[in-house]
């Protein structure tokens, strides 16, 4: 007779069972090493959403997973290219507080991460020129690119935090790779 234990839900799980990731990722214990925890969390994301082809539902699993994975994380979301406007981003899935809802390329630091197809990390927001301020308290903040399968600009990702400084060439070279194995 196999012995069986009770989960937190009431139910009975056989020995060696392992619960699916999206129920147990938050329990998960991460790497205190700032690049080893996003190698980390690229693999819990990939396991995730193994499968699911909706781009939505897998940038609404990027920004929880990686809001809930590292501390100086505020502002967490992805701003999508209109494909009417073609040259603007609407907001998309994201967690935190309210976002802007639309960013012309080339203003502020999500417009100009779209425009010049490159990561960038401010370090202190009120010194980047034409800075949107959609939440008073960011300090600093990260935008990627995110390319699609043909290379196509399909979005921004933007991270703000409210200590100035918090992100480095690790939070790029992290986030970087997270975006290219999901969306291209």
């Amino acid at each position: 007779m196999v012995q069986c234990r009770i989960d937190d839900f009431g139910h009975s799980v056989e020995p060696g069972y392992r619960e699916p990731m999206a129920e147990s990722f938050n329990a998960a214990v991460l790497a205190e090493d700032r690049a080893a925890r996003y190698a980390e969390v690229a693999d819990e994301i990939a396991a995730v959403l193994d499968g699911e082809p909706n781009r939505t539902a897998r940038m609404a699993t990027v920004a929880s997973m990686l809001a809930s994975s590292f501390d100086h994380y505020f502002w967490t979301g992805f701003y999508v290219v209109d494909p009417a406007k073609g040259d603007e981003l609407v907001v998309g899935p994201y967690q935190g507080t309210l976002g802007c809802l639309r960013i012309a390329f080339g203003r502020g630091v999500c417009g100009a991460a779209a425009a010049e197809r490159r990561t960038i990390i401010v370090p202190d927001v009120e010194a980047f020129p034409g800075h949107i301020a959609c939440d008073s308290r960011s300090r600093s903040e990260i935008v990627t690119p995110v390319f699609g399968p043909g290379g196509e600009l399909i979005a921004v990702f933007d991270v703000d935090a409210v200590e100035p400084d918090a992100f480095d060439d690790r939070d790029a070279a992290g986030i970087e790779a997270i975006l290219k194995r999901t969306f291209a």
